[in-house]
């Protein structure tokens, strides 16, 4: 049966046997994601959001979970995002991919990755998710992954502060599945020599990956948003989520590193056809398995089977999202 609002817990137990094969994508220490002067965190008890600077110190509440609420990037800018019903995953996966595998997964949830038809929810708008890839399997909000506590991706011994933690985790975003399936996690499982699933989930089921959003533009009514997700491999453009600032993290060939900074629709196409030293010293350093099982990625952000950002481009997932997108900083 498909999760909705409600988060389930996730079992270690199944995966012991493996866990020492996987951390070794990720450090033991957990610090704050400095990708800017401002340093972020959120404390799982509380939901609170800390946001510190050489001058000021706010403190934002639970109000952003309590209210459906996160944050968004749309043309450059950081927004809010205000939802208003639960996701639909249409048509179900299985629609896509009809073999065992895929039968299985939908036991657990509908929501694929790997494809999808953005008309299939008329008036749908598309909304660009950026998964830090180069932070592994870290990404699934899991700590035996690698996460932190609160269910952020870790990457250098950093956590980053994504707009929305990894699924089921104390950081996870409303109105999102708890759970996808996608061949291509497969693909990372097999290549990790894992066969059958983890955590008791079906082969190439893992919690929703930790990201943050693009989108083209503000509107005040909610609308269907179709979700595209992309793989971030230069951490160098990936935006800290409260400041919507960029810095450069490792060495990278580029004269400026984080030009591309992914606020807006203009970046992200930039970063598609840019390449980089940054995304093989971040990503062989890392041990990254999601990088190894592409067989090696050269620009800055790699978008699957999706060549054109614009409110044209086409789903790769089938993850459909409902919400209003207000031009105001969400921790303000």
């Amino acid at each position: 049966m498909e999760t909705q609002r409600k988060s389930r817990a996730i079992s270690g137990t199944v995966f012991a046997a493996v866990t020492i094969v996987l951390l070794v994508t990720t450090g033991a220490g957990f610090y704050l994601y400095a990708s800017s002067p401002v340093m972020s965190t959120r404390v799982a008890s509380t939901q609170t959001v800390t946001s510190t600077s050489t001058s000021t110190t706010t403190t934002i509440s639970a109000y952003l979970v309590q209210l459906l609420k996160s944050g968004g990037f749309v043309n450059g800018n950081l927004t809010t995002f205000g939802y208003t019903q639960n996701y639909v995953c249409t048509p179900a996966g299985t629609a896509f991919i009809n073999n065992a595998e895929a039968q299985a997964a939908a036991k657990i949830t509908s929501c694929i990755v790997g494809a999808g038809n953005s008309s299939a929810i008329s008036g749908a708008f598309p909304v660009f998710v950026l998964v830090p890839a180069y932070a592994g399997l870290s990404n699934f909000g899991v700590t035996q992954l690698g996460a932190s506590p609160q269910g952020y991706p870790v990457f250098d011994h950093q956590v980053i502060v994504t707009q929305c933690g990894g699924g089921g985790s104390a950081a996870a975003c409303p109105d999102h599945p708890t759970y996808l399936y996608s061949p291509v996690f497969t693909l990372v499982e097999q290549h990790l020599g894992i066969k059958g699933g983890v955590f008791g989930l079906p082969e190439g089921v893992l919690p929703t990956p930790s990201h943050d959003h693009i989108a083209g533009f503000d509107t005040n009514s909610s609308i269907p948003w179709y979700v595209v997700a992309v793989l971030v491999f230069d951490p160098n453009i990936m935006p800290n989520a409260v400041t919507g600032q960029c810095s450069a993290v490792v060495n990278s060939n580029l004269t400026d590193p984080t030009h591309n900074c992914l606020t807006s629709f203009s970046a992200l196409a930039a970063a598609m056809d840019t390449k980089t030293t940054a995304t093989a010293n971040a990503n062989m350093t890392q041990d990254d398995p999601i990088y190894d099982t592409l067989g090696g990625v050269s620009t800055q952000v790699v978008i699957p089977g999706v060549t054109v950002v614009s409110e044209q481009s086409g789903a790769n997932t089938n993850l459909f999202l409902y919400f209003r997108i207000t031009p105001q900083n969400p921790f303000s």
